[in-house]
């Protein structure tokens, strides 16, 4: 029997640059991203390497202008990217995702100095960034973080715990919000840190029940001190910056959710072609067929709602609703995807030999993160009734 193997996504780019670019992506996923990525997985093992291969390939700041070694890219194009990589290895999809984020601050809201000072390293020149805003006890509720940062002459001294934090412990610089002022939105600030900052530390990474191999700690600020050439933006800014990184990032997570979903459904296809009983493969039998109608139509539909989100984005157009339904749509998509493959595969789908458990795990953690599916429901309640009274 002949099994159709799964073919590349047709995609509609909007150049040939575009098509050059996503050409080399695949490259390097066939060479350097898919080999060993379930074992590396297993293993806990984060691949700090490849993250340099994709710095010095321009993979790493494709979103931000030339004139600080960024790719220009438009955002439809980079979230394509991002999909194809977090099809191959989630881990590797979400890592460049949020370095992304943590570049946003400085590349939107830096002066001119300090984009000539860092940016060039953090786009092209081998950093790897993480993004702090969470905490134990303020994720939803971002604007209550507790995080201080006190002025002390030129410097700022930063005291407190974040949580949650993508890289962290193994990450070149962060971008952190701090409290500098009263309680609420107006009184955060967002900073630039050095990884290797003195006072600074990262706790044992949490033990995940997916995505193993991207290392998720709390960082602790120990009278960590940094110059105000540091501090970027305004004071009382910085809760104004997270957000609008977050609306960025949350199309950054409905695309690698589309990438997980994707890639769970190449193997429920491949399986089920592959798969006989009764004397015939089990993709002829109608309950099967269905599923895979129905799981092929969802990460469609995804595909098409990140990236009509992301077409008003490079239009210069508002996005934040669209951003909100793309990853609440996406992500729940990918759960309802990876688990339906599973099914498909059966007993074979809950062991380890194949991809599709490790796949419905990484899945749960995307209707989590950069604001969990829930708090994307009031986001887009927000904006069709305005804001709950009180």
């Amino acid at each position: 029997m002949n099994v159709r193997a799964p073919q590349p996504v047709d995609r509609q780019l909007p150049t040939e640059e575009a098509e050059d670019l996503l050409a080399l992506v695949r490259e390097l996923i066939k060479g350097e991203v898919a080999p060993g990525a379930a074992e590396q997985e297993e293993a806990g093992h984060f691949p700090r390497e490849l993250f340099t291969l994709l710095s010095e390939s321009g993979l790493l700041g494709l979103v931000y202008g030339e004139e600080f070694g960024g790719g220009a890219q438009p955002y439809e194009v980079y979230l394509q990217v991002l999909e194809e990589l977090a099809a191959a290895r989630l881990t590797v999809g979400l890592g460049v995702s949020v370095h992304s984020l943590a570049c946003h601050a400085l590349a939107n809201y830096g002066s001119k100095e300090q984009r000539t000072e860092h940016l060039p390293a953090m786009l092209g020149g081998g950093l790897l960034g993480a993004y702090c805003l969470s905490e134990p006890a303020s994720g939803s509720d971002a604007a209550s973080l507790r995080t201080k940062a006190v002025r002390d002459g030129d410097d700022w001294v930063l005291d407190g715990t974040k949580a949650w934090i993508t890289h962290g412990g193994i990450a070149d610089f962060y971008t952190v919000l701090a409290r500098t002022g009263a309680e609420g939105s107006r009184g955060i600030t967002a900073f630039l840190v050095p990884g290797d900052a003195e006072g600074l530390t990262a706790a044992v990474p949490e033990k995940k029940m997916g995505m193993k191999g991207s290392p998720t700690a709390q960082l602790h600020f120990d009278g960590v001190r940094v110059s105000d050439a540091r501090r970027i933006g305004e004071e009382g800014q910085g809760f104004a910056i997270a957000l609008s990184a977050l609306d960025g990032g949350r199309l950054g997570i409905a695309a690698c959710a589309i990438g997980v979903a994707q890639a769970a459904l190449d193997e429920a296809l491949g399986y089920a072609l592959e798969r006989k009983q009764f004397g015939r493969p089990i993709a002829d039998f109608q309950g099967l067929r269905f599923m895979l109608a129905d799981m092929a139509t969802q990460v469609e539909a995804g595909r098409a709602m990140y990236l009509a989100a992301a077409r008003l984005r490079d239009a210069g157009r508002p996005f934040s609703r669209q951003a909100a339904m793309a990853k609440l749509f996406c992500t729940d998509a990918a759960m309802k995807v990876t688990t339906d493959a599973v099914q498909v595969l059966g007993g074979y789908g809950y062991t380890q030999d194949f991809p599709a458990e490790r796949l419905m795990r990484e899945a749960k953690v995307l209707q989590i993160v950069e604001g969990t599916n829930q708090i994307q429901r009031m986001v887009i309640a927000r904006h069709l009734a305005g804001p709950e009274s009180r």
